[in-house]
């Protein structure tokens, strides 16, 4: 799952929340990017830092929900793209991290 915020507070904050409420495994923050869009009819252009949550298909209404209640933006874009192969033990430290009885 993927987001941007303007500041690097920001997406430290959104990750630190949704990681310590195991709604994601990890987080990486990368920034500052230049992006290029589309917003109330105007094109733009501005400095935001990507956000890069890593959880499963199970927990990802959840992990949307804390962003778009935690987001300092009003829509946030947030995406999401299936993890279709990775390392075997990879995907099992994901599930476990995630796992709503984990750390409890």
């Amino acid at each position: 799952m993927a987001t941007a915020t303007e500041t690097r507070d920001a997406a430290v904050d959104l990750a630190q929340y949704v990681v310590g409420a195991r709604l994601a495994g990890n987080a990486q923050i990368v920034g500052p990017v230049t992006s290029v869009f589309w917003h109330l009819g105007q094109q733009g252009t501005g400095e935001e830092w990507r956000l890069l949550l890593y959880t499963t298909r199970d927990r990802y209404a959840e992990l949307e929900a804390a962003l778009i209640a935690r987001h300092p933006w009003d829509n946030p874009q947030i995406t999401a793209t299936q993890i279709v192969a990775g390392s075997a033990e990879c995907l099992r430290w994901l599930r476990e991290s995630v796992a709503e009885q984990a750390g409890r």
